[in-house]
């Protein structure tokens, strides 16, 4: 088969090749086997151990709600997983919308089904989408759900979505309560992957520190434990994160004597249901390039999100104002990176109808959790540091030092950006409307595609610290390129003399012009295969500007959806859904698509995409597991490269399973 540069068979059909017989209608859980990447982000190890994450979110969820003191994860042989709880169970009886079926049916084969969107039965959780126990039932080969309930016992079981049978009352059971989910992965989902006992026993432990009313109970086979899984063990730990914090510490030595730890409950807003909570625990270690643990309702948010901006807030505002109680004026320069970087910290939120990036819940996006965490918290952070002056004071410095450093650099790098400003030799192109570097704030350079959007980001931006280039619609493919058409295009001439810093063998990132390179096109095919062409092309040219951290992709929305005075924006089709059944259920919603970024008004284009305050950005990374760059090129030669048949593989073998780091910036 061949396919053209553009990964798309764009040759017309006739009439007679599509019709009302080509259009498909999947029911029940048939669409979830048949793009498990939807739901789970693919079909690689990390999905399949997400299959476990979603059963046991569901028995936390009881645990918060106050329904549940005991949760148990065990891991036999033949890649079998048991989650179960002493919660209130299931419900067994009759579903009013369903007759003739159990409602623990409807809940394991029906998608968005689940006792969390009201929020009658949870006030915070985190199986918020009420796809995770109906995904994980799609793609096992075998499950069995049995419930404890009003002192009796139910069981069903399922195979790849499928009740085998009807729902059996086995009998009274006066000394049990609660559900528990037994199921196997489909190999036929997942090939031969298999549970690893490590990765399952770190999250059970991680668990327990998120909250510490609950106790969870390991076991695995015997022949699946090891030095580091032992084959029974039991959580609990009354301190939460602080217990935990103190663990990852060790005996390394930390700026201040005590950790910043605490925990907040979210004011009342009048409503019968909890606001929710706030709780933390940072240090800041000597000699440590630090780490982070960002959490929402006990699942783990890796790529951070609006808790993250929050904390971020609190901390920076908060040494600022020591820093000017206490004369250091050089403290109003402070940035959030300088109080972050090499400090270990851990926070965790719970609260009402979280919006998440994805099914994966890998980012929190809830716009009410930044301004509820940073006032949660602050407070407590001002009295940290000024209940004790001489601790403010060490980790100010500490902090400080960090600042001068950044400003030093920061200096050097805007000397060489003005030299090749002013050299007549190293001309900059037209196109390039470059920023002052007189802001607070780090440089940007935003790549965008085409000048209509290139007028929009110019009224939009910081005059100060963000630089617009606008290149004309698809840029070479470089990974197909020989080096001569590469030198001879007028639009990668372009960048390399924006980027200052040279390419392949002679590019030194120290002489990069930007902090960040932001590549910005339209939430749309197109501008998603301008972005890849762009990527590609750093990847080759400039392969240690991607690996210190520099490039990153914009966020546009797509939609704009409107009820009343509120206003949200979605950034896809899925993103639009899941704003429609939580903020905006029940309301006619007005919904707007933009078709570009040319189309959005400098406000709006500022606003979710441009201004650091509120945009999202994703940076761009080379996976630690692909640190081996000549694995990396082969990867991007199959993708990018001249052989369409390689492409083509490729999607069919490994569509969904892509996975990217997300940070906010």
């Amino acid at each position: 088969m061949n396919m053209s540069d553009d990964l798309f068979d764009n040759t017309p059909t006739s009439s007679g090749d599509y019709d009302a017989s080509s259009i498909e209608v999947l029911e029940g859980l048939e669409p979830v086997r048949r793009r498990p990447g939807m739901y789970i982000g693919g079909t690689d190890e990390r999905a399949l151990h997400h299959l476990v994450a979603e059963v046991l979110d569901n028995a936390m969820d009881e645990a918060v709600a106050g329904h549940a003191s005991r949760i148990e994860i065990r891991l036999d042989e033949g890649n079998r997983v048991t989650v179960s709880d002493n919660g209130r169970g299931i419900p067994v009886g009759e579903h009013p919308k369903y007759p003739g079926k159990s409602t623990l049916e409807v809940i394991l084969t029906t998608l968005h089904s689940g006792g969390k969107f009201s929020g009658k039965a949870y006030a915070t959780s985190g199986g918020l989408h009420g796809v995770g126990v109906s995904v994980v039932n799609a793609l096992s080969s075998n499950t069995r759900v049995e419930v404890a309930r009003d002192k009796q016992l139910y069981a069903q079981e399922f195979s790849k979505g499928e009740p085998t049978g009807a729902l059996q009352e086995l009998g009274p059971t006066p000394n049990r309560r609660g559900t528990t989910v037994t199921f196997v992965p489909d190999t036929e989902i997942f090939g031969d992957r298999k549970f690893i006992p490590k990765r399952l026993f770190k999250l059970a432990r991680s668990k327990a520190y998120l909250f510490a009313g609950v106790e969870i109970r390991w076991k695995c086979a015997e022949s699946l434990a090891s030095d580091d899984v032992p084959a029974e063990a039991v959580f609990k730990f009354p301190g939460g994160l602080a217990d935990h914090l103190a663990e990852q510490i060790g005996g390394r030595e930390c700026v201040t004597a005590q950790p910043f730890v605490g925990t907040q409950d979210f004011p009342d807003d009048g409503s019968d249901r909890s606001m929710g909570r706030v709780e933390w625990a940072i240090a800041w270690p000597l000699f440590s390039d630090g780490s982070t643990s960002w959490y929402c309702n006990t699942v783990p948010t890796p790529d951070g999100g609006t808790h993250e901006q929050g904390m971020r807030a609190a901390l920076t505002k908060g040494l600022r104002a020591f820093g000017e109680l206490t004369g250091a004026k050089k403290a109003k320069d402070l940035t959030a990176d300088d109080v972050m970087v090499g400090a270990d910290v851990m926070l965790s939120v719970f609260i009402r109808d979280p919006q998440f990036q994805s099914q994966t819940k890998d980012r929190l996006t809830s716009p009410e959790a930044a301004k509820l965490v940073e006032n949660a918290t602050r407070d407590h952070f001002d009295h940290f540091l000024a209940d004790n002056m001489d601790r403010g004071k060490a980790l100010l410095g500490q902090v400080m030092e960090r600042m001068d450093e950044r400003l030093r650099r920061k200096q050097e790098r805007e000397v060489k950006r003005k030299t090749a400003t002013n050299a007549k030799k190293l001309r900059l192109p037209g196109k390039l409307t470059d920023c002052s570097g007189e802001g607070d704030g780090e440089t940007e350079l935003f790549i965008v595609e085409g000048d209509s959007a290139g007028g929009s980001a110019k009224q939009a931006r910081d005059r100060k610290t963000q630089a617009i280039l606008p290149i004309r619609g698809k840029i070479l493919n470089v990974a197909s390129a020989t080096l001569d058409k590469i030198r001879a295009n007028n639009e990668i001439a372009d960048l390399v003399l924006a980027m200052g810093c040279g390419t392949r063998k002679d590019c030194d990132p120290e002489g990069l012009r930007y902090d960040r390179i932001i590549i910005m096109t339209d939430a749309d095919v197109d501008g998603a295969h301008i972005a890849t062409l762009l990527m590609t092309f750093f990847f080759q040219e400039m392969p240690e500007v991607v690996r210190r951290g520099h490039l990153f992709l914009a966020q546009p929305p797509l939609y704009r959806l409107t009820a009343g005075k509120e206003s949200r924006y979605a950034r896809d089709e899925a993103h639009r859904k899941e704003l429609e059944e939580t903020v905006f259920k029940g309301k006619k919603v007005d919904v707007g698509r933009f078709k570009g970024l040319g189309e959005m008004n400098p406000a709006q284009l500022r606003e979710t995409t441009m201004a650091p305050e509120s945009r999202g950005l994703i940076r761009i990374t080379l996976p630690q597991e692909f640190e081996d760059r000549a694995v990396v090129k082969q990867l991007v030669d199959q993708l990018m490269g001249r052989n369409p048949e390689h492409r083509f593989n490729f999607i069919q073998n490994n569509a969904g399973d892509m996975d990217r780091e997300m940070i906010d910036a």
